[in-house]
């Protein structure tokens, strides 16, 4: 079955995408001693990861990938999920230099206050949890896959909850710092457990438990159920690797200090 895949260059996305790296590239260019005092050049290491986040999210929802996870796999769909959660969301959290992050927070302490709660680890991990497995239920699963409005709204409440989940872990602000070590290490553990009962009803389920997917067009090898076991692996994979990295880097970040 041939399947005319096609890139999304609407208007509204492209502006978002395009906007959000001019209007870094203005805050660490030519607006630089506004935006960032005390620092002297451009922040190239910052920038990069940055620019990297914008087209890995873009990559996510406006690639030929998008097609494929509304009409034909759910292991396509996981996938953008898991772009937009544990690639997308990280590089952006430590591609924002300190001195952006803080010279805008600093003189907002309402806003300041009400973010350090958000980015708490029992605040972002569990916003991010909650929101993740609430969309998975079969009946606002298959809400989203009708509706593009809706579909839209999926994406942005997992993924805004995945920056507030990733921040306490990558932050590079001294407002809001990221955690100690040893809470890294507990967040990160906390966090592969977390989605366990969404990954066991996805991977030891008898049926399909999504309708769009049962009845779409085989276009690969794999079978309904086969195709939710993989989507379950990817969700799963990603989580773990993830989890697995901040618990590393944590726990020698932790040696080097106290040796």
């Amino acid at each position: 079955m041939r399947i005319p895949l096609h890139w999304h260059t609407e208007p509204l996305l492209l502006l978002l995408v395009v906007g959000a790296s001019w209007a870094y590239s203005l805050a660490c260019g030519p607006f630089r001693q506004r935006c960032l005092p005390g620092r002297e050049a451009y922040p190239v290491g910052y920038a990069v990861r940055f620019h990297l986040g914008v087209l890995v999210g873009y990559l996510a929802v406006g690639s030929p990938l998008d097609q494929l996870g509304e009409g034909f796999l759910f292991s396509a769909h996981m996938l953008q999920h898991m772009l937009l959660i544990y690639v997308a969301a990280p590089l952006l959290v430590t591609g924002l230099p300190p001195e952006l992050t803080d010279g805008f927070l600093a003189p907002r302490p309402r806003l300041t206050k009400i973010l350090r709660v958000l980015v708490h680890p029992l605040g972002g991990g569990v916003l991010f949890t909650l929101f993740f497995s609430i969309w998975h239920f079969p009946e606002l699963y298959e809400a989203a896959l009708r509706s593009r409005p809706l579909h839209v709204i999926e994406h942005w409440s997992m993924f805004l909850p995945a920056v507030l989940m990733v921040w306490p872990l990558l932050s590079h602000s001294r407002v809001l710092p990221r955690i100690s070590f040893g809470a890294a290490m507990f967040y990160s553990f906390a966090l592969m457990i977390a989605d366990l009962p969404l990954w066991a009803a996805l991977i030891f389920g008898e049926h399909p438990i999504y309708d769009s997917y049962r009845l779409a067009p085989r276009i690969s090898g794999l079978t309904a159920s086969s195709d939710m076991i993989m989507g379950a692996v990817v969700m799963k994979g990603f989580n773990e690797i993830f989890a697995l990295l901040c618990m590393g880097s944590a726990f020698f970040a932790w040696y080097r200090r106290d040796r």
